[in-house]
């Protein structure tokens, strides 16, 4: 990721965790952070335990986050431009010197704003890319209509579908991922594929629209799950699974290798070395099973429940 793509999704992050921008810029955000990011980036625990033991209104740290810090740097660097002296304003400081000595700009000087620099690979973006998983593994969106009914009465009917974003990965010694995504109809019980391209054609809001109702639905949740896995499984049946062949072939290689090795020293071992190569012979040949054996895993990256125009 480059500065402009960190700058983006910390922004993105900013808006859907509600926190408070102080302060931003191209290079920068001062923010206040909400008491869901606080929770997950500041590490206090005993201080937000004891908020939920005592329900006490929660202050939550503000912090600065730096997406390019070289661009940064150079802002902090330039002095500011002076702005025209007031006479008024002037007079009205001279007074208070005069009468308090120098008044600081800010009056709260003990609070410290921890700076933190993100790049790619940089712990605390790594914290936000966690925070962001974690909260965003499940979603609830509606469909924003094209228009909105002239009629006050007129109700567009939205049906419920379940979307769901699955990863499959094909690993021996070597390793190759997919992504597959699909969707299926609460109502209907009809499964897509390539659902979230499907979703990118539509504006999506988490709030219900005005002038439109849900339709009910005739599938539960653990019923669409399964259809997908099944749609899943069917779509992964159809897969050449030849470099699995050739997998195998080469862990019984291996195995005949290291049994080759360990058989004779075996044999040869004084008997209070004996458990001790065995040991070694077991552990390795679970290390050779570990990293050539052939297997196909699938695992759900996110999902949610989006509401879309029609009965679908």
């Amino acid at each position: 990721m480059n500065e402009r793509q960190i700058h983006k999704f910390v922004q993105r992050y900013i808006e859907s965790t509600n926190c408070h921008v102080i302060e931003k810029s191209p290079a920068h955000f001062q923010i206040k952070l909400s008491p869901r990011a606080d929770r997950d980036l500041t590490n206090r625990p005993y201080y937000w335990s004891f908020v939920d033991r005592t329900g006490a209104d929660p202050e939550t740290m503000t912090m600065l986050f730096v997406t390019d810090k070289q661009k940064y740097d150079q802002m902090q660097a330039e002095p500011e431009p002076k702005k025209p002296a007031d006479s008024q304003a002037s007079a009205a400081d001279a007074a208070l010197n005069r009468s308090f000595g120098h008044i600081h700009g800010t009056l709260n000087t003990n609070i410290r704003v921890p700076r933190e620099d993100l790049y790619f690979g940089s712990r605390r973006l790594n914290q936000l890319f966690d925070s962001a998983r974690t909260s965003g593994s499940y979603l609830c969106l509606f469909q924003e209509p094209d228009r909105r009914s002239a009629h006050p009465l007129d109700s567009t009917a939205y049906s419920a579908w379940l979307g769901v974003n699955m990863k499959v990965e094909f690993a021996c010694d070597m390793k190759r991922e997919e992504i597959h995504s699909f969707g299926v109809s609460l109502a209907t019980g009809q499964c897509v594929e390539q659902f979230h391209n499907r979703l990118l054609q539509h504006k999506m809001t988490p709030k219900l629209p005005p002038n439109v109702h849900t339709a009910k639905n005739a599938l539960t949740l653990n019923k669409a799950a399964a259809i997908v896995e099944q749609t899943l499984e069917r779509k992964l049946r159809t897969y050449d699974y030849s470099w699995a062949q050739a997998a195998a072939e080469r862990l019984n290689d291996e195995l005949a290798t290291i049994k080759h090795y360990y058989e004779p020293l075996l044999e040869s071992a004084e008997e209070e070395n004996k458990p001790l190569f065995a040991e070694q012979f077991e552990r390795r040949q679970e290390e050779i099973r570990w990293q050539y054996e052939p297997r196909v895993t699938a695992s759900a990256i996110n999902c949610g429940i989006f509401y879309l125009q029609g009965i679908g």
